[in-house]
């Protein structure tokens, strides 16, 4: 029977390092001792009066801990409760645990304190019980996931009556400090559980109770699970009231609770996923005459692969090499972190269900209102990702109101990269051109907006002519003309106060930079940049020196965005743009709150794009992602502005809810996760030994590592679906017809023919901040050891993984033969997403976004081919070709075609995704219901 311990004769000491001289830090823990205190002297829980809670944050000595915890030990009679969070370090030769302090060094265990010491001490003390919670790492990985050399032999030395150990990972696994999160991942779960309680469980959580609750909860989102020893009866000592217990008949009966953890993964076979009632599994499509909505897997199916124990990290790169420019690339990741901030290319709107939107044969918009929308869904899961519109309306009004975890690297539209940012920015800039206000792939199609029609092109693909169209005002009223248009893209040019944004249109225009831009003009007739002309003022004329074809979409970017000269505050002018749109700056203060109104002087005759329904639009910044979740769900806000997508918690708790899963959507997010294998790396740089890593992988084994069927599409090639050229039924290596399991016998007729019968060895290279590298390389290692394929993981600092991975010298030295990252296009096109990453003139000693170093003239000459090319079809048919020589050549393992889960609020009209915004919502379509 559970029970609770004497408050008076209970000790509890809660140890942690967050910040240390030589390890990188886990801001985390802190938040872990902070909220585990106040949690044990809760009245719910144990009641603890605060001098009988120690806490230890950031200790620099080891009798500093052992002091205070033997205090705690003679003073305890009832139970004694010791945790610590930090990293952990493992001694070489022994294997013993070490928990790191401050001043702890990697690979020197003499700087930690001694696991078997503080053991020792817990041991020598009067209480009748001791519980130990463990979340650290065991073999001594740093920031972001940490690993377990020998999670078991720990375990083993609690053979003490009355004892109960609790830790966080297996001895092979991974713990997490997830980016973005409050707390680490085990502790975050235990908090949760002391704060929200159990439905249909005991009226006390006991410790067997909360082990398997917090086990099942990591188990649902595919992170490495907790392990237990206890003695006698230690497993029912109780943690806490259960906070969701209700006495019997009060109510309906809640849903039964998991008692014991389901076992783990097996290293044969792969167990059936279980589903929460009702649910279809994800990889299936919900019938479509199925009543209501049908929720999301709740818990996905586990790995069929068994964490085996990895080598010692090499020593991290040092940092070195130049940044590899501010392309939204997702080798953290695109985003971030991708990542940190998610790539997406500019995508404008219109609402096609609200104006029947054509163009004659002069690309003119003849677009003309309908009196009422079409039907449209109202809820259920997905809807907005299929093409649809949900709830349209035409009806104008009420406060949009949008929650972020960041302000925007910047509102200036010329410096601005985040893809949340540059879609976000259409309320209140214009382009030229920008993107066709449709569902999914649809809105990837060119449309005028600043401009009459699409630019008339000349001189064999070098000249691009626009005419602007009447009744384009400034705020104040003026009209906006060609000048205003040329000046802000002039500003690019001075990277000294307009730096962070694209630099696509300067590159096409000027590749040698050799005008300096608007502030540094000595010229007398000040004309500025000779290759943009204004004839007019409604004529602009662009003349680039080499022909390109994916030009227009450079124009679309928020970097072509006017600017009044007059109005121009230079690095001050992202606190208070000057509108083009049909909303203007109200007030904002930077990391809080922004706030957009109507500008009156928009003139909604002369923008086919923008509907402008709400009457005001606001913008709270939070720093707490499940926070702001919660503020979603209740209905505080109706959109997440970010829209990377939910993780953690709110994940969870959305798809297991009928409710919540009727609000969100799973569209591809335009990131494909992808490994490297550079050919500068033996015996990689034969063509043979890439293709059997390509064979040998099981890339339905790395969907589930990764989170499951709702985390992507399993990619059978490099080129995303939403860029032309892209083939669905191009599957070079059976990788789709056999459901991304691995064909070992191809594989090992690659190794025999690349002289390696017996396999070889190499390093799969990750960031270290991001757990789901750490899940997927393993995934990787599990089944490239199948086939004789030995590989070491090497978790490299995220803060510098571009610039180690960027320099090929440093990719040899350290053997990376398998780099494993993101990447994504600024716009959906061949040039933009493959170019960086097949193109050998991309090849770079800092910098380089070929990291596989592939070298192919054919391809090069496609490229050059495709780029020039006017008619997108044509494009389109080359970049299929590169992408069968990139397959070919084996140099790029793909594995995924991401998605992302978003959130939608119930006040929303006009809802749909598009590919032109990474899968997130176009922004200037929507309105609110009142």
């Amino acid at each position: 029977m559970a029970v609770l311990p004497d408050p008076a004769a209970t000790r509890a000491v809660l140890i942690g390092t967050s910040r240390y001289a030589h390890l990188e830090p886990i801001p985390a823990v802190a938040n872990n001792l902070s909220a585990l205190a106040a949690a044990l002297c809760a009245p719910g829980s144990w009641g603890l009066a605060p001098e009988h809670c120690t806490v230890i944050e950031d200790p620099a000595t080891a009798v500093e801990v052992l002091e205070a915890v033997r205090t705690a030990a003679e003073e305890a009679t009832d139970t004694l409760l010791v945790y610590f969070a930090g990293h952990g370090l493992v001694e070489p030769r022994r294997g013993e645990l070490f928990l790191g302090l401050t001043g702890s060094i990697q690979h020197r265990s003499y700087t930690g304190l001694p696991y078997g010491t503080l053991r020792d001490v817990v041991l020598d003390g009067r209480a009748g019980r001791q519980v130990m919670l463990l979340d650290c790492c065991f073999s001594g990985r740093v920031l972001g996931f940490m690993s377990a050399a020998s999670a078991e032999a720990v375990i083993d030395q609690v053979e003490i009556e009355g004892t109960y150990l609790l830790a966080s990972v297996p001895d092979t696994s991974f713990a997490l400090a997830p980016p973005g999160e409050h707390h680490t991942a085990f502790t975050g779960e235990l908090l949760g559980l002391l704060r929200e309680g159990v439905p249909g469980g005991p009226e006390l959580l006991d410790l067997d109770t909360v082990y398997a609750q917090v086990y099942a909860a990591l188990r649902a989102k595919g992170r490495p699970l907790p392990q237990k020893r206890d003695r006698n009866t230690a497993g029912g000592l109780a943690l806490a009231r259960n906070a969701a217990w209700a006495p019997p008949g009060f109510g309906p009966p809640p849903p039964p609770y998991d008692h014991e953890p389901a076992p783990p993964p097996t290293f044969m076979g792969t167990p059936t996923p279980p589903y929460e009632p009702g649910a279809a599994p994800a990889d299936h499509e919900p019938a479509a005459s199925a009543p209501g909505p049908v929720p999301l897997p709740g818990v996905p199916p586990m790995p069929t692969w068994s964490p085996m124990a990895l080598p010692s990290p090499a020593p991290l790169p040092a940092p070195g090499g130049a940044s590899p420019g501010r392309r939204r690339a997702v080798t953290y990741g695109l985003a971030g972190a991708l990542f940190v901030a998610l790539v997406a290319a500019g995508i404008p709107l219109a609402m096609s269900w609200m104006k029947g939107s054509s163009e004659d044969d002069s690309g003119r918009n003849t677009s003309k209102s309908s009196s009422t929308p079409k039907p449209g869904p109202t809820s259920g899961y997905n809807v907005a990702a299929k093409g649809g519109v949900v709830n349209p309306s035409t009806q104008p009004g009420g406060t949009l109101k949008f929650i972020s975890q960041n302000d925007a690297d910047s509102w200036d539209p010329q410096r601005s990269y985040f893809g949340f940012v540059w879609n976000f920015s259409r309320f209140y800039a214009r382009q030229l051109i920008t993107y066709a206000p449709k569902p999914g792939k649809d809105g990837t199609e060119l449309v005028p907006d600043l401009a009459e029609t699409k630019a008339e092109v000349t001189d064999g693909g070098r000249t691009y002519t626009y005419t602007l169209r009447k009744g384009i005002t400034w705020e104040d009223g003026s009209p906006i003309t060609s000048k205003d248009i040329k000046y802000g893209i002039e500003r690019i040019w001075d990277q000294d106060k307009i730096s962070g944004g694209p630099i696509y249109v300067q590159q096409a225009l000027d590749p040698g930079h050799a005008y300096k831009g608007p502030y540094k003009d000595t010229s007398e007739d000040k004309l500025g940049l000779t290759a943009i002309e204004t004839p007019g003022p409604r004529t602009i004329v662009f003349k680039l020196p080499k022909a390109n074809g994916d030009f227009e979409r450079m124009l679309a970017t928020p970097s072509a965005s006017p600017v009044k000269k007059s109005k121009d505050t230079k690095d001050k002018y992202q606190e208070r743009p000057f509108s083009s749109g049909p909303y203007k700056f109200g007030p904002y203060r930077p990391g809080t709150s922004l706030e957009l109104v109507r500008n009156t002087k928009w003139n909604r005759s002369s923008d086919p794009i923008r509907t402008a329904l709400p009457n005001q639009i606001t913008v709270n910044i939070r720093g707490d992602e499940q926070t702001n979740a919660k503020a979603l769900f209740s209905g505080a806000y109706d959109l997440d502005l970010q829209s990377y997508g939910l993780t953690g918690p709110s994940l969870a708790q959305a798809t297991r809810s009928s409710d919540l899963s009727a609000r969100l959507d799973s569209p591809s997010n335009g990131i494909l996760l992808f490994a490297a294998l550079p050919r500068s790396v033996k015996p990689l740089n034969n063509v043979h030994c890439r293709k059997a890593v390509l064979y040998a992988a099981d890339r339905e084994n790395v969907r589930t590592a990764a989170g499951g069927p709702r985390t992507g599409d399993i990619a059978p090639h490099m080129l995303l679906p939403a860029i032309g050229g892209s083939d669905s039924s191009y599957d070079p290596y059976g990788t789709v017809k056999s459901k991304g399991k691995p064909d070992t016998d191809k594989a090992k007729a690659e190794l025999k023919a690349c002289g390696e019968s017996k396999g070889f060895r190499t390093t799969i290279a990750v960031r270290n901040n991001r757990s789901t590298d750490a899940t997927v390389a393993m995934s990787l290692q599990a089944s490239l050891r199948k086939v004789g394929i030995t590989t070491e993981i090497d978790p490299v600092d995220g803060n510098h993984f571009n610039e180690a991975i960027g320099a090929p010298a440093t990719v040899k030295k350290k053997g990376y033969g398998i780099v494993l990252y993101r990447w994504g296009a600024d716009f959906p096109t061949g040039q933009n997403f493959l170019q960086p990453l097949a193109d050998s003139r991309f090849i770079e000693s800092t910098g380089n976004l070929n990291v596989a170093e592939l070298a192919d003239p054919t391809v090069d000459d496609l490229f050059d081919t495709a780029i020039a090319e006017q008619d997108p079809a044509k494009a389109g048919s080359d970049y299929a070709q590169i992408n069968r020589r990139i397959s070919d050549s084996a140099a790029y393992l793909p594995l995924l075609f991401q998605r992302s889960v978003i959130w939608r609020g119930s006040r929303l009209t006009n809802v749909y995704t598009s590919d032109s915004w990474q899968g997130g919502y176009d922004y200037v379509s929507l309105g609110v219901s009142k």
